[in-house]
């Protein structure tokens, strides 16, 4: 079976994913490297804002707040 690459921001909440491509680039593409995003990490979609966005992710060991904006560049695969 093949795992269909996502957006990070439809990764629904309690599910896992992990990291295989960042669209970013420049100054964002470097603080998403910062935070440990980079190739075969696991991140966790944790719980939504109560305004929809940002959405809580745990990456490696640390809960990190990210805009939908941000994560639909972070391509995934669902776990």
């Amino acid at each position: 079976m093949e795992n269909k690459l996502i957006p990070l921001n439809l990764v629904p909440l309690g599910k896992k994913a992990k990291v295989k491509d960042l669209k970013s680039d420049g100054s964002v593409r470097r603080r998403m490297l910062d935070l440990g995003l980079i190739t075969d990490t696991v991140v966790e979609a944790l719980q939504r804002s109560p305004s929809g966005d940002p959405v809580a992710y745990y990456i490696r060991g640390a809960v990190i707040a990210l805009r939908s904006e941000d994560a639909s560049k972070i391509i995934v695969e669902a776990l």
